[in-house]
């Protein structure tokens, strides 16, 4: 035997010999596991290992060549299962790898040690690369080192800072998984809330016996959730062993000085091959084309089935199609869908976020204005997404910011530079800034609404002491005569971006001197700030210890006009708020509503829903005067919205007096329909490269299929108004982890859905001042679906798969609001609410 050496152990001079014991020298892997219930999926490769020093460098003991040989190779399910359930029973090794791929792994390859770490490894040319990292897998777990300390380790993981930790005959090495990089980069939601959070461990114990590793045990283990539901996760265990069995005298040691020449006279078709893994492609032998998966779903992406959770499951499962498809079929799907599905397919194509595929998604398009406005709003989103992973200066990108930046200036129609402005708002670009102030103060109310909301959604360090001096003049009308929407714009960003002390100040000074209606909308949203501890309550609170701005003939304005924000809901994973903004006209009629929700997770923010509606130039209908700035305004009325962050393209009602007469007279109870789409939420992908030498896959994807409608109702006659906003969508979100060696696969899919809604209805009768005003906000009753689904094969053919789930009702209910709004509801619906 070979005395143990200062730099690290001597693995044994003496080989590992086939004897009577089952498993000797055993080396284990075990693949994916996770979902509901603790089921699982993986295999286990076990085998015995002869080892033996094949060269020892004369001038450095620590400097070895090891030769490595597997054999008796077993694969068997990693858990019990029923021989009913159970692919690799009966399956002998031979048939599930293969005869070559068998030989070859039991071909001896060697392993170059130096002071206790793996230098390189010498295998054979024509090798299957996921054959080839299971060696290197073997390799890894060879390297140790005798003294306690960090340092940086290359194996069949990567590139990775290890600590080992030294005992008596006990050593620890301790795995940074988070530091390991290797070839493969993967991608996620830039969003917190909607993201996937993993956590990783990776330890080695190893025992030592008379200066030989007599065990080495290592178990690595990786675990994904979904932030806002971690209870949708998927786990990872990859274990491996090698349990010294038996010593005996090795083979005759090479001669030599280095190792090329040493590793050329032990075998000359030994070629070098890198330490660190190499891809494993695996092809799909069973996926459809784009076009046969188009045929097969496009039925269930038809607009009446958009708020099902088949749709969405559709629209993710497309989105991978599309990834792996060549431009020619993405147009051969899209130049022969249907109208009605076309919008869906472009939802589907622009959420792929492949710069190369935005060309195609407008081919077909240009001669429709409304979606071809839909596709440049959504551009902006796009080239948000693609800025925050760090694709801002790709060609495309910078193509697409060019157009927008240009954009406003470029046109002298309303209409366009309303594009432009809107995809500016979810492009979010830092160089827009300047842009959409000088837009702030636009003549027209529209464009300088949309310009103010933009900036309401940067960063407080781009809203710059230049841009708050626009929006005070805007607000206080320094220059100009602005809209009341616009002016209550300009309030809420100013109060959202740290005001000063004479910022706030100013706004509450004001209180009493704006039209009737907006000084109750101010004093709400002071009362809300408030309420509600929102960041500019300290400085709000400072400012009302002063008399001038805070006393009874300011702060007892009356009106009908309201700001209120209150909990959806509280959880361990997410906390989800919503407001309700409601600013009416002198007159009693609508001028702006605001429903907002927002998710918090983990410190971060999430703008899940906005679902505005805005009218003027309605005070002919009932003979009132309009406020001031607003006479000569043009009858309109429309809806917006903004989905998890994303600005849509906003609907008309009518615009003018003749459209408003004619959809008066012809107008149905049934709400137009504002939008219908597909969103992609969360999107992750991940490379997992594990110790054993095999390859995990992770797929998270969530999608929301959304039906928002909207409407508005007068009657003259008995002198009342509604206006309701309905929101339909199904959630699902799908986490996939395949360990996949092109020859066996195992896999563990975890998903949940819903389909659910929310109404929100605002009655106004303006029989009398100050008018009766009823909001009501409810949640029907909606289910929660969860399922498992695991799945093992071979590539003979054989396969298993298991399907569990769970379904739970989440029982509806009414939102409260402030009980000023609940003695209003009374009186409106005559005490029987």
């Amino acid at each position: 035997m070979t005395p143990k050496m200062g730099g690290g152990p001597d693995w044994p001079a003496d080989s590992c010999t086939n004897s009577a014991i089952p498993r000797r020298c055993c080396w284990t892997g075990r693949g994916a596991g996770g979902g509901l219930g603790g089921g699982s999926a993986g295999y286990r490769i076990s085998s015995a290992v002869d080892i033996s020093l094949a060269w020892r460098n004369p001038g450095s003991k620590d400097d070895q060549l090891l030769r490595v040989a597997i054999s008796d190779v077993k694969i068997e399910n990693a858990t019990p299962r029923p021989d009913e359930d159970n692919i690799f029973l009966d399956t002998p090794t031979q048939r599930i790898l293969g005869t070559a791929n068998l030989e070859a792994l039991e071909r001896p390859f060697l392993v170059h040690l130096k002071l206790g770490k793996v230098k390189g490894l010498y295998s054979y040319q024509k090798e299957l690369t996921a054959i080839r990292n299971l060696k290197r897998g073997v390799a890894s777990l060879l390297q140790l080192q005798l003294t306690s300390g960090k340092t940086q380790e290359v194996d069949a993981s990567g590139r990775c800072m290890v600590e080992y930790t030294a005992g008596k005959d006990h050593v620890t090495r301790v795995k940074a998984v988070d530091t390991c990089k290797t070839l493969e980069t993967g991608f996620t939601t830039h969003s917190q809330v909607l993201g996937v959070s993993g956590k990783s461990s990776s330890i080695t114990e190893f025992t030592l016996e008379d200066g030989f590793v007599k065990t080495a045990v290592s178990e690595e283990t990786h675990v994904l959730s979904v932030n806002a539901r971690h209870s949708a996760a998927a786990k990872v265990v990859s274990r491996q062993t090698l349990t010294l069995v038996s010593k005996e005298a090795g083979p005759q040691e090479a001669a030599g000085q280095d190792v090329p020449s040493v590793v050329q006279s032990l075998d000359g078709e030994f070629v070098s091959v890198s330490v660190l893994p190499e891809r494993v492609k695996t092809k799909c032998k069973t996926c459809p084309t784009l076009w046969e998966h188009w045929q097969a779903v496009h039925k269930q992406l038809e607009p009446e089935g958009l708020s099902k959770a088949a749709a969405t499951r559709n629209f993710l499962s497309l989105i991978h199609s599309v990834r792996k498809s060549t431009k020619e079929d993405i147009l051969k799907v899209m130049k022969n869908c249907s109208k009605t599905a076309l919008p869906q397919m472009v939802d589907v194509v622009t959420s792929a976020q492949t710069p190369p595929l935005w060309t195609p998604t407008c081919g077909r398009k240009i001669g429709s204005t409304e979606i071809r406005e839909s596709v440049m709003i959504i551009m902006g989103a796009l080239v948000r997404k693609l800025c925050q992973k760090g694709g801002c200066e790709l060609p495309a990108v910078l193509e697409v910011k060019k157009l927008l930046l240009e954009g406003p200036g470029s046109s002298e129609e309303e209409e366009k530079v309303q594009m432009y402005l809107l995809a500016l708002k979810n492009a979010m670009l830092p160089e827009a800034v300047p842009l959409l102030t000088q837009f702030s103060e636009s003549e027209v109310g529209a464009l300088s609404t949309i310009a103010i909301t933009a900036l309401q959604r940067y960063d407080r360090a781009l809203i710059t002491d230049e841009v708050k001096q626009t929006l005070n003049r805007v607000y206080h009308q320094n220059r100009r005569i602005y809209e009341k929407n616009v002016r209550a714009a300009a309030a809420d960003v100013i109060f959202s971006s740290d005001p000063s002390y004479m910022e706030v100040k100013n706004l509450l000074l004001s209180i009493g001197d704006l039209p009737h209606e907006m000084n109750k909308y101010m004093l709400s949203k002071v009362h809300d700030i408030l309420r509600f501890e929102m960041p500019a309550s300290a400085m709000v609170r400072r400012v009302m210890k002063d008399m001038i701005s805070h006393n009874y003939d300011r702060f007892s304005k009356v009106g009908s006009s309201s700001a209120y924000s209150g909990f959806m809901a509280r959880a361990e994973d997410v906390t989800s708020t919503y407001s309700l903004d409601i600013l009416y006209s002198g007159s009693g009629i609508l001028r702006r509503s605001n429903m907002n929700i927002h998710a918090v997770s983990q410190g971060a923010h999430l703008h899940g829903l906005q679902v505005a509606i805005e009218a003027q130039g309605l005070e002919s209908l009932i003979g009132a005067t309009a406020d001031e700035g607003e006479e000569d305004l043009e009858s309109f009325a429309g809806m917006s919205a903004v989905l998890f962050d994303v600005q849509l393209r906003p609907v008309t009602f009518f615009k003018g007096y003749s459209d408003l007469m004619s959809k008066m007279f012809s107008l149905s109870s049934d709400p137009m329909n504002v939008v219908k789409g597909l969103i992609l939420l969360t999107d992750h992908s991940q490379v997992i490269r594990l110790q054993s030498g095999l390859k995990a896959s992770v797929e998270f994807q969530g999608g929301l299929a959304i039906d928002i409608s909207g409407g508005m109702e007068f009657s003259l006659w008995y002198r009342e108004s509604k206006t309701s906003v309905n929101n339909r969508g199904a959630l699902v979100v799908v986490g996939s982890v395949a360990v996949d060696m092109d020859l066996m696969r195992a896999a563990v899919e975890v998903s949940f859905e819903t389909e659910a809604s929310l109404d929100f209805i605002t009655t106004v009768q303006f029989s009398e001042y100050p008018f009766l005003v009823c909001m009501q906000m409810d949640k029907a009753t909606f289910p929660l679906r969860e399922f498992v689904v695991k799945q093992e094969s071979l590539w003979t053919g054989k396969t298993f798969a298991s399907r569990r789930g769970r379904k739970e009702l989440v029982p509806g209910s009414e939102f409260p609001l402030h009980q000023e709004n609940s003695n209003m509801c009374k009186r409106v619906f005559d005490e029987s609410w």
